[in-house]
């Protein structure tokens, strides 16, 4: 529930603050790239929350965010940033690891009740 609130509810309700801007600007980044990342965040969001969605489309949101958040920390180093903001992302990526185990996990249980039956 915390992917889908960091990664789909927060940037659909904050993207275009100033400050999210100003984020984007810092990172060196196209204001357009801005645009497009939180729709596919928010699209990544939707697919991980809703249950009739796909399994293969859950594992392409899975490995979206695993990208995102990989690069994110890149690019956080790459502009010279030291201290926390690197980590932070990869804060996420382990809470993301988590969430796709334990999602693994889910399906099998699933499919496990579904053969006994």
């Amino acid at each position: 529930m915390i992917i889908i609130l960091m990664e789909g509810v927060m940037p659909a309700l904050t993207s275009q603050t100033e400050l999210a801007k100003e984020g984007i600007r810092h990172l060196q980044y196209p204001e357009y790239f801005s645009n497009a990342l939180v729709v596919f965040k928010v699209l990544g969001a939707l697919a991980l929350l809703i249950p009739q969605v796909p399994e293969r489309i859950k594992e392409w949101a899975y490995a979206g965010f695993a990208f995102d958040f990989v690069f994110a920390s890149i690019s956080h180093f790459s502009i010279g940033g030291t201290g926390f903001m690197p980590v932070f992302p990869l804060i996420f990526l382990g809470i993301l690891a988590a969430s796709y185990v334990y999602y693994h996990k889910k399906l099998n249980f699933r499919l496990a009740i579904k053969t006994k039956l």
